[in-house]
């Protein structure tokens, strides 16, 4: 006789070492406890529909509990009660599910997050990676199959970017997007790959840009009309000749004793880094006003994360260098700054800040093994034992960089005459 089910009865339901046993539940008729020789459980709803016997697989126990297997086991009476099949409904509902599933699967925005965990994940610059596909792949075909992409979808793509006016950006998107079509071959979910006889968008040269003392002085000018984030950020980079990735992601945790500490995660080459803070850019860190948050982080708009958009901000400098050249000639002269020659600065941009540094610490006299020690080179006259053993050269960097600083604070105003590979333009 059928007894009421408990959890105490299930858990001690003792297997047949021959053949499974169907233990029923006296508490809902048809549900049963089904126990294997190996002694596993699991649960069935047994019911008649169209005159015939049929059987619905509820799941395992425990991970369907007798609770949850009774629920599972009423709605089925209900939906047998209106002559309805749960089994077949069942059937169904997974091949709907598995319809879905496979029509999600081959979607650009699907296979860049696979893409993302199984490789962009395990490199170093991954997520720099990643930053350009969320930014303008997956907004331009993220809902589409990757196989409908096409030759011509990705020249349209850099297209539209260089007409933005960023071809260094098309080119960029270009190899990262190459590197996830090319991954999707290997996986077999391509034949090839769409970016397959793409040529880079734009013809990229070596960047060689230093900034002149003249530019150097109205650039320290300009950031201090720029305010935080950025000003504080450009004076610090160009101090401490350190990359534009290592900057914004400083945190207060990373400084300390007049050094900020770079660990090898954080580095471009993985190695482990210290920079020795000049009391110049000691100052720059003191002056900028904190934002609390979990990080500590310096250059932060939210305290949550680091600052971004650049480009802008690169482009607001400029503007204000080019302003600031401008007063100082109008000064010199004595007139009205309407009424002076204006001045075209050459591009540039943050890196070239960190090339700017390089070069004024070798104008000083300081040799090149110190200098890419300053700059965490990885090659050069920095390599094998003195690579390993960069730190040996902290007093030498440490007098590189105090020195360049008081060069760069006490750079002398020249007067009326505007010096270095500055462009004059016509007079308004």
């Amino acid at each position: 006789m059928a007894k009421v089910l408990t959890v105490k009865s299930v858990e001690a339901a003792k297997p047949d070492p021959i053949k499974r046993l169907e233990i029923p539940d006296a508490a809902l008729t048809g549900l049963y406890l089904v126990v294997q020789p190996s002694g596993a459980r699991s649960w069935a709803y047994r019911y008649r529909h169209g005159g015939k016997t049929r059987k619905l697989t509820l799941g395992r126990y425990p991970a369907v509990p007798l609770a949850k297997a009774r629920e599972e086991a009423g709605k089925a009476a209900q939906a047998v009660g209106i002559e309805l099949d749960p089994g077949a409904a069942k059937v169904a509902a997974k091949a709907a599910a598995r319809i879905v599933q496979e029509t999600e699967r081959d979607k650009i925005k699907t296979l860049i997050e696979n893409f993302d965990k199984r490789h962009l994940s395990q490199i170093k610059s991954g997520r720099h990676a990643r930053q350009f596909l969320d930014r303008f792949v997956i907004p331009a075909w993220g809902d589409r199959d990757v196989q409908s992409i096409t030759k011509r979808d990705v020249l349209e793509l850099l297209d539209t970017i260089v007409d933005a006016g960023t071809p260094t950006t098309a080119n960029r998107v270009l190899a990262h997007t190459r590197k996830f079509f090319n991954w999707c071959v290997e996986r077999d979910v391509l034949e090839r790959a769409p970016t397959e006889g793409v040529k880079a968008p734009a013809k990229e040269r070596t960047r060689d840009r230093v900034l002149s003392d003249d530019e150097i002085r109205w650039l320290w000018k300009a950031t201090e009309a720029e305010g935080q984030p950025f000003g504080p950020l450009a004076r610090f980079l160009l101090l401490t000749g350190q990359r534009l990735g290592e900057g914004v992601g400083l945190t207060d945790r990373e400084t300390s004793d007049e050094v900020w500490h770079l660990a090898a995660s954080r580095t471009k080459n993985g190695r482990a880094h210290d920079v020795p803070l000049s009391g110049a850019a000691g100052a720059v860190l003191a002056g900028v006003k904190r934002i609390k948050g979990p990080w500590s982080l310096v250059f932060t708009n939210t305290g949550q994360t680091p600052v971004s958009g650049y480009d802008r901000a690169v482009k607001r400098l400029r503007a204000r260098v080019e302003k600031a050249a401008a007063e100082e000639r109008a000064e010199a002269l004595g007139r009205p700054v309407e009424d002076v020659e204006g001045v075209t600065v050459p591009p540039w941009g943050f890196h070239d800040l960190r090339r700017t540094a390089a070069t004024g610490m070798a104008r000083l006299g300081f040799p090149v093994h110190v200098v890419e020690a300053v700059l965490n080179h990885a090659s050069g006259a920095v390599s094998g034992v003195a690579a390993i053993y960069n730190r040996h050269y902290a007093t030498e960097k440490r007098a590189a960089l105090e020195a360049w600083g008081q060069y760069v604070v006490n750079l002398p105003s020249p007067g009326a005459q505007l010096t270095g590979n500055v462009v004059q333009i016509g007079a308004r």
